[in-house]
């Protein structure tokens, strides 16, 4: 059975030679990662082009089915562990700088990378550039990668690096007295220079840190509304309309940019790899032509990006730290982010312009505010509580469309941004997350009397929530509506 675990990053203090020696191994681990991933993928081609495989393809789904598929599975090691004896082959190559089991670890991340295709969850498989493998872990804390607890030293294989510890880290001393279940070196590229960390990954419970406030009341809810950039939170106490990530605004101009003056660089440095129209030319195989300034460029792109995603994991953890001291019963409706990504299939025209509508949705959007992420990060503070995110039934509840006075649902455009009652007008998304609040325990209906219980308190609370957004001396997402 897992025990419940929790990750404690530190960094390492480490020598130029290990630095080196750290890299070299890095690179060793992205040749086994890409080679295993390489056999993989053949395998996978190989069992589909079995026609045992087509006509399995085509049968009714049922045990018989799935029994054919393990049946293929087995015979070609389209399997988990099945790769393992595939790394061990090589393992004489690399045995100096890669354990047995780490060598492992990479062939079982290879076959998942490759799994995903299988499935149709990807669409392709990537290989792994030179420079770009940032991570390696163990299977254990016993063997090749390890954390010695009484030194507070990680020893791999003939390299002793010390842990930075500051005396004052409460959390960090109180993290280490749990049992170390394995051990993660990860490397990241900070205002140019490579700094490498150590992910201590630790059984347990993570201690309770002074600013958190989490509320004791598992029965108290929040009802959360979660959209590509916006969250609408209402709980009894308190109604909250924010931006997800507030404050990545300004890095992302600069990314913006620094992408567009990279493309310029490449196009500059490149012309004969371009059409006239400014796309790629299929089939040319020249070289590309990579300038001293562009590397510059790129490096400037690859700090960047650090900093936005930093920041927004910071945000992401203090908004969730204000939702559970709110209430531990959080709910929010089920969201099919993947979809939200695609191109809008129809072609529409513009009614003010008579031009074609773009038919991009909200791929930008949702790389930069990650909502997943945000979900993700609740639903992992919950369960240590032994708890977890409730997600109601979309299809059925359909907060978005439902008005609890006539008990109607309709169908609005996403830029009807607010719903008309007899007391006022009420935000679109802030009345959702109330609806969401008051679902039933099935999470598949609207608990009415509850609503019509709290629905004054709600409309107080939101008109709070509305008259301090107009305060703000800012300007507003369009999706807030003001």
């Amino acid at each position: 059975m897992a025990t419940p675990t929790y990750v404690l990053t530190l960094p390492l203090k480490t020598e130029l030679g290990q630095e080196h020696k750290l890299n070299k191994r890095l690179e060793i681990a992205r040749g086994i990662y890409n080679a295993c991933l390489g056999e993989a993928l053949k395998r996978i081609r190989y069992m589909k082009r079995d026609p045992a495989y087509r006509k399995t393809v085509k049968m009714p789904k049922g045990i018989e089915r799935n029994q054919g598929f393990r049946s293929l599975k087995k015979q070609y090691g389209v399997e988990k562990y099945a790769l393992n004896g595939y790394v061990q082959e090589m393992g004489h190559l690399f045995k100096q700088n890669i354990g047995s089991q780490m060598a492992q670890n990479l062939a079982e991340r290879a076959f998942a990378a490759a799994e995903k295709v299988l499935y149709g969850k990807s669409r392709q498989a990537h290989f792994v550039p030179s420079g770009h493998f940032f991570s390696v872990e163990e299977k254990t804390n016993q063997t090749g990668l390890r954390y010695f607890s009484d030194t507070r030293t990680v020893k791999w294989l003939g390299l002793v690096m010390p842990v930075k510890l500051k005396t004052t880290d409460e959390y960090a001393h109180t993290a280490l007295l749990d049992r170390v279940k394995y051990c993660r070196l990860m490397k990241k590229q900070i205002r140019g220079k490579d700094r490498f960390f150590i992910q201590l990954v630790l059984e347990g419970i993570p201690p309770k840190k002074r600013t958190h406030n989490h509320s004791t009341d598992e029965t108290a809810r929040v009802g959360l509304d979660i959209g590509t950039a916006t969250l609408a939170v209402v709980s009894d106490t308190k109604v909250q309309l924010v931006e997800l990530a507030e404050g990545i605004e300004g890095e992302e101009k600069k990314k913006r940019r620094i992408q567009r003056r990279l493309d310029r660089q490449r196009r500059a440095n490149n012309p004969n790899k371009f059409n006239e129209d400014g796309t790629i030319k299929k089939g040319n195989k020249d070289k590309w032509v990579i300038s001293k300034n562009y590397q510059k460029t790129r490096r400037e792109l690859t700090e960047i990006q650090r900093k936005i995603a930093d920041k927004r994991k910071q945000s992401h953890n203090r908004l969730a730290n204000a939702i559970l001291s709110l209430g531990l019963d959080v709910r929010v409706e089920q969201m099919n982010w993947s979809g939200l990504q695609k191109r809008a299939k129809e072609t529409t025209l513009n009614k003010k312009t008579g031009k074609f509508n773009c038919k991009k949705r909200f791929g930008k959007s949702l790389a930069a505010r990650a909502p997943a992420l945000f979900l993700k990060i609740v639903d992992r503070k919950l369960s240590y509580l032994d708890l977890s995110l409730k997600k109601i039934d979309t299809a059925k509840v359909k907060a978005s469309q439902f008005e609890h006075i006539n008990q109607t649902y309709t169908k609005k455009n996403l830029s009807q941004r607010w719903n008309s009652f007899e007391e006022g007008q009420i935000q679109r998304d802030l009345y959702s997350a109330f609806l969401v609040l008051n679902t039933t325990e099935d999470l598949k209906s609207i608990d009415m009397e509850r609503v019509n219980q709290t629905w004054k308190n709600f409309h107080r609370l939101h008109d709070a929530e509305i008259n301090r957004l107009k305060g703000l001396n800012k300007k507003q997402l369009s999706s807030i509506g003001l």
